[in-house]
C-alpha cells in the first residue's frame, strides 16, 4: 500500500489544475493540490479528509442508487440526497390515495420508514492495478486490446470482490487507459424512504428553471441505510437496525458570504475534457441536435398525457424527468460549445501537438489516422442516435426489441424445450414490468412521429429493406403525418404484446413465425436487425480505434510538455472525487450580475397558484408570509436562503453531493449546473462555471417547520 501511495501521489502532482477546475481523487491529494485548498480557505488536515486508519470525511460519502451521490448526516445512518435522485423510489412508494410525490411524506418514526429497491455503496479502498493491466496488454491494439482488457479487468474485479459479503470491485481506467485503479465498495441493500418534500418544492421551477440560476428548488430527499443486528450488510428485514456509520457530517446553520471556501464530494459520472476537435464537431453537428429533437417528441406527448391524469403522471414522472433533464443539457451544451468556439480552441492545441509529433514514431500518424476514422463513421452517426433515442424512445418498440433473443430460441433448429421455456419466461417477466410502466396513448404518438422522422432524415440506403415500401402500400404517402398516425394505431391495436388474450395464446404455443408476424415485433426486428448487422460493427470499429488513438494522444500530450501536464487531471469516471472553490456571484452577460444566494422573497415572486411548475403548498405560503423561519433564518439578510452557487467543478453523478465548508460542515446539496457553462463535459469555463446548490438551512426548514418532523432535526449535529 505504501508503494502504491507514493506512485500515485507523484503521478497526481503532475496533474494539477488552476482556477477551480478539476475533479480530484480525495484519497490521493498531492501536496500541491492540498496547498491550493488551504489557500482558498480549507481548515481541515489531509488526514481529516482521508485516512487509512481513522474515520474521515470520505466515509460519509456514498453512491446513492445507480447514478447519484448521498451523504450520511447522523449516527443512525440518515442520508441526505437530491429529490430527483430519490424520485423513482418516491413515485414507487406513492399511490393515487397516498401520493407522496404530490403531498410529501415524513415518517414519524423508524417503523414508518418505507422500504425501497435502492442500494448505497461506501468506498472501502483503492488498489493501483496499472502495472498488472498494462503488462497483460503489452503492445496489443484494436479489438485484440479491447477484448484482452475486458478479460483482464473482469478477472481482477472477480478476485477483489466478495459476493457473500456484498463487497464489489470495479476498475476505472483513467487518462483514457493510461492508468487503472481498482475501487472496492461495500454495498448495503436495505434503504428506506424517511422523508420527501412535496414535488412542488422538490421540483419547483420544473423544466423552465432546469439548468438555470437564479434557482429556488428544494431539491432534497431523506433516506436511511439499515444493517442486520450483527452489523453486516443485509437485504431488507424488519429486524434490521439503522447503520452505525464510521463518520457522519455535521450540519452548519451559519450564513454564507461571497468568497467562502466550498468543496463538493461525490461521484461525477463522466467528462471528456480531452476530446478532440473531431469529437466536438460530431457532437455539435449531429449527435446533440438529433438527440434534442427526438427527445422533444417524447416529452411533448408524455407531458400531454401526464397533465390529464394523476395516475398517469405518477407512472411517467420518473422517465419524463430523466428525459427532460438531458434534453435541455445537450441543447445548452451545443450552444455553449459553438458560442465559445471550443472546436477552434481544440484545433489550436492539436496543431501544436501535430508540430511536436512530426517524425516521432507512434505519434506522428495519430491525427491523419483519426481524421480517417471520423470520416468513415460520420455518415452513420445520425442513424445511431435514431436507434438509441428514436426507436428505443418508444417503450413498446424497446420492449419488442428484447424479444429478438426469444425469436432466436424459437427458430433455432437444435433448441431444446428448456431453452425455449427459459426465453419465454424471461420475456413474460419483462413484459409484466413493461406494462406496469407503459402509457399507450403517448407511446403510440411517439412511434408514429419517430418513424416519419427516420424516413425523412436517414439516407434510404441505410433503411431496413422493404419496411417503408410495405407501409406505403398499406397506409399511404410516407411524407403525410396522417399515414404514420394510422400505421401506429394499427400496430397498437394488433400487437399481442398489449393484448392479454393473444399473449397468453402465444405463451401456450410459442411459435417463431407468429412472433415475426406481430406488428410491434416486426418493427423492432426490421430496424434492430438492420442496425445490428450492417451498422453496429462500424460503430464498434469506430469506438475501438477512437479509444486507441485517444490513449496514445493523451500519452503524447504528457510527454510533449510536462508543464502543460501540471494543468491536467483525470476525467470523471463515476469514482469518488473532490472539487473545491468558493461561494461566488457572477456576471453572465453585460449589465447583469447574479447574487450568490436566492431567498424566500424570490421564491414568492415566482409562485403561481395552480401552475404546473411554480405552485407551492398553501402551508408554505402561510409560513413564508409570516416570516416564520425559526433557527434557519439568515440574519444578515433577514430571510430564509433557498439556494446558493459555488465555483466547484461537477457533472452528472454529483447530484446529491454534499457541499462542505472550510471546517468540514455540510452547507448544502449540489443539484445542478448553470446554463452559461453547459459545455462542462467537454470544456470547463473558469469564469462562468457555477454549481447550483440547495441551502441546507432551507432543507432543514422544510423538514422541521413545513414537514413537521423535528425528530429528524434532533438526529443531526448542528453547528451554529
Amino acid at each position: 500500500m505504501k508503494k502504491f501511495l507514493v506512485t500515485i501521489v507523484l503521478l497526481f502532482s503532475l496533474f494539477r489544475s488552476y482556477a477551480d477546475e478539476g475533479m480530484w481523487l480525495p484519497l490521493l491529494l498531492g501536496e500541491q493540490v492540498y496547498a491550493e485548498m488551504q489557500k482558498k480557505g480549507l481548515k481541515l488536515t489531509k488526514e481529516q479528509l482521508y485516512s487509512i486508519n481513522k474515520a474521515s470525511l470520505k466515509d460519509a460519502i456514498i453512491i446513492f442508487g445507480n447514478g447519484c451521490t448521498g451523504e450520511i448526516v447522523s449516527s443512525q445512518g440518515l442520508i441526505f440526497t437530491n429529490h430527483h435522485c430519490g424520485y423513482n423510489s418516491i413515485a414507487s412508494a406513492s399511490s393515487v390515495e397516498h401520493n407522496y410525490l404530490r403531498d410529501g411524506f415524513y415518517a414519524k418514526n423508524q417503523k414508518e420508514e418505507i422500504p425501497t429497491a435502492l442500494t448505497v455503496q461506501f468506498l472501502s479502498r483503492i488498489d493501483d492495478v496499472t502495472k498488472e493491466v498494462l503488462d497483460s496488454l503489452g503492445t496489443l491494439l484494436g479489438k485484440a486490446r479491447a477484448d484482452k482488457q475486458s478479460a483482464v479487468l473482469a478477472s481482477i474485479n472477480a478476485r477483489l470482490s466478495n459476493k457473500d459479503e456484498a463487497i464489489e470491485c470495479r476498475i476505472s481506467p483513467l487518462f483514457k487507459g493510461n492508468q487503472f485503479l481498482a475501487f472496492i465498495y461495500q454495498r448495503y441493500s436495505d434503504i428506506r424512504l424517511v422523508g420527501t418534500p412535496p414535488e412542488s418544492i422538490g421540483k419547483f421551477g420544473g423544466d423552465t428553471d432546469n439548468w438555470e440560476w437564479p434557482r429556488h428548488t428544494g431539491d432534497f430527499s431523506v433516506f436511511r441505510v439499515y444493517m442486520n443486528k450483527e452489523g453486516k450488510a443485509a437485504a431488507y428485514n424488519e429486524t434490521n437496525v439503522p447503520l452505525k456509520p464510521k463518520y457522519f457530517l455535521p450540519v452548519s446553520l451559519r450564513g454564507l458570504k461571497d468568497g467562502d471556501f466550498a468543496m463538493t464530494w461525490g461521484y461525477p459520472g463522466s467528462t471528456n475534457r480531452y476530446e478532440t476537435s473531431l469529437g466536438v464537431q460530431l457532437s455539435t453537428d449531429i449527435n446533440n441536435p438529433t438527440l434534442v429533437k427526438l427527445r422533444d417528441v417524447r416529452l411533448k406527448y408524455m407531458l400531454a398525457e401526464m397533465q390529464k391524469d394523476a395516475g398517469t403522471k405518477l407512472k411517467l414522472a420518473g422517465d419524463y424527468a430523466s428525459i427532460a433533464n438531458y434534453w435541455k443539457f445537450y441543447d445548452g451544451e451545443t450552444k455553449q460549445l459553438l458560442k465559445y468556439d471550443v472546436f477552434g480552441q481544440k484545433q489550436k492545441a492539436e496543431a501544436d501537438f501535430i508540430k511536436w509529433a512530426k517524425d516521432k514514431p507512434g505519434y506522428d500518424a495519430i491525427f491523419p489516422e483519426w481524421e480517417k476514422v471520423y470520416t468513415a463513421w460520420r455518415p452513420y452517426a445520425q442513424h445511431r442516435m435514431y436507434m438509441n433515442e428514436g426507436l428505443s424512445g418508444s417503450p413498446l418498440i424497446a420492449y419488442a426489441s428484447s424479444l429478438i433473443m426469444l425469436e432466436a430460441a424459437l427458430v433455432k433448429t437444435n433448441a431444446t424445450k428448456a431453452d425455449v421455456t427459459k426465453a419465454m419466461n424471461a420475456a413474460t417477466t419483462a413484459r409484466k414490468t413493461f406494462l406496469e410502466q407503459h402509457n399507450a396513448a403517448s407511446d403510440q404518438l411517439i412511434l408514429g412521429s419517430v418513424l416519419m422522422m427516420y424516413y425523412r432524415d436517414i439516407p434510404k440506403e441505410q433503411h431496413p429493406i422493404g419496411f417503408f415500401e410495405a407501409v406505403k402500400g398499406s397506409f399511404g404517402d410516407l411524407k403525410d403525418e396522417l399515414t404514420w398516425k394510422k400505421f401506429a394505431a394499427a400496430v397498437f391495436s394488433n400487437t399481442m404484446i398489449l393484448n392479454e388474450e393473444k399473449w397468453n395464446a402465444f405463451v401456450s404455443n410459442p411459435d417463431g413465425l407468429k412472433l415475426q408476424e406481430d406488428p410491434a415485433y416486426h418493427i423492432a426486428g426490421s430496424f434492430f436487425k438492420n442496425w445490428n448487422t450492417k451498422f453496429l460493427p462500424r460503430f464498434q470499429e469506430f469506438t475501438i480505434k477512437n479509444n486507441d488513438l485517444g490513449r496514445l494522444y493523451l500519452k503524447g500530450i504528457m510527454e510533449m510538455n510536462p508543464a502543460k501536464a501540471k494543468k491536467m487531471y483525470p476525467d470523471a469516471t463515476f469514482t469518488m472525487r473532490i472539487s473545491f472553490g468558493n461561494v461566488k456571484s457572477y456576471t453572465p452577460r453585460d449589465g447583469v450580475k447574479y447574487d450568490l444566494v436566492t431567498t424566500s422573497r424570490g421564491l414568492m415572486e415566482k409562485y403561481k397558484p395552480g401552475d404546473y411548475e411554480f405552485d407551492l403548498p398553501s402551508k408554505q405560503i402561510e409560513l413564508l408570509k409570516k416570516k416564520d423561519f425559526g433557527q434557519y433564518i439568515d440574519k444578515g439578510r433577514n430571510d430564509l436562503v433557498i439556494g446558493f452557487i459555488t465555483t466547484n467543478d461537477i457533472t452528472g453523478g454529483n447530484s446529491g453531493s454534499p457541499v462542505i465548508n472550510a471546517n468540514g460542515e455540510l452547507i448544502g446539496l449540489a443539484f445542478d449546473g448553470n446554463y452559461e457553462a453547459l459545455s462542462h463535459k467537454l470544456a470547463f469555463d473558469k469564469d462562468l462555471n457555477r454549481t447550483i446548490c440547495v441551502d441546507i438551512r432551507y432543507v432543514l426548514w422544510c423538514i422541521d417547520k413545513l414537514g413537521g418532523a423535528p425528530h429528524l432535526i434532533k438526529e443531526l449535529k448542528l453547528v451554529r
